[in-house]
């Protein structure tokens, strides 16, 4: 089997927010100016050439999720941080910058950015390219969590697993297979009480009759088909399946603080695809049942 790529859906996300730094109005939803160098010195003047394409509803509506969903996983980390966890796990981690950019409440954290191999030396590489140093408390664990489990992948790379991890996955549920899928909140279910998951689904919204759909078929054009659109009930029964309680679903409340008033044509998402799951240590018996079942 050849090895995977550099995503390209991964660097499409990191446009989207660079997009937010140049042409959308104050209050950013998102502060990442990293972004912009992380992409090379001409991002910026690029956003600006296609302003016009980047403000119709669709774009606004797909930057608006991308830089929302960073917002609330970087809320739901800050709150975490509070209660004690010292442990961040980026999954699917692609150009995410919060490890560069990290305020001082994350000083006592170890943040873990997580990817396939070929996807993290291109990020890797940009940040070299950029000047864009590594801090002490941030490192890579090159993991490719369809082919190995990402128990075995991330206990290799230091991360302590009796203690609480905030892990965040965003986009990256839709590009897993069903099994991965149930497999990654089966991981999650495993850990210590007070673990968290912060995460996105969703990849039904706009399908035509054929289960497509036109941000589905981008995605396929570039190599990386949607695997597992999930809705909100598919997700609770999932979690539910491994031992998880009901996800913490982003509000309209949340949404529109953070959003605030805007006239740059960013708006509240249509449908709820950013959530929450908080560990509470009733997954560990759904485990035990499991091993149980099939010894029998």
């Amino acid at each position: 089997m050849s090895e995977p790529r550099p995503s390209t859906t991964a660097l499409g996300v990191a446009m989207l927010r660079a997009a937010h730094q140049v042409i959308d109005d104050e209050p950013r939803v998102l502060v990442d100016p990293v972004v912009l160098s992380l992409l090379g010195p001409e991002t910026a003047a690029r956003i600006r050439e296609r302003a016009e394409s980047l403000r119709t509803a669709g774009a606004c509506a797909l930057r608006a999720h991308v830089v929302l969903r960073s917002r609330f996983a970087e809320e739901r980390l800050r709150r975490a941080v509070e209660r004690g966890v010292r442990q961040y796990v980026i999954l699917g981690a692609g150009y995410d910058t919060f490890a560069y950019r990290q305020p001082g409440w994350a000083a006592a954290l170890q943040v873990i950015e997580v990817d396939q191999p070929a996807s993290q030396r291109a990020k890797r590489d940009r940040l070299d390219a950029a000047g864009i140093a590594v801090p002490p408390n941030a490192r890579f664990a090159a993991i490719d969590f369809e082919r190995q489990t990402l128990r075995k992948g991330l206990a290799a790379s230091g991360v302590d697993l009796d203690a609480p991890v905030f892990l965040s996955c965003l986009g990256v549920l839709v590009y897993l297979t069903r099994e991965a899928v149930v497999d990654l909140f089966r991981f999650v279910a495993s850990l210590p009480a007070g673990s968290e998951c912060a995460f996105t689904f969703g990849g039904r919204s706009g399908m035509n009759a054929d289960g497509g759909s036109p941000l589905a078929a981008m995605a396929a054009q570039v190599g990386e088909p949607f695997r597992s659109p999930l809705d909100l009930h598919e997700v609770r029964a999932i979690l539910g399946s491994v031992g998880l309680g009901d996800p913490e679903v982003m509000t309209v409340t949340e949404q529109a603080e953070y959003l605030g008033d805007r006239r740059d044509g960013l708006s509240l998402p249509r449908r709820a695809s950013i959530a929450s799951v908080v560990v509470d240590g009733t997954g560990d018996r759904v485990l035990l049942r499991e091993c149980e079942t099939r010894s029998l």
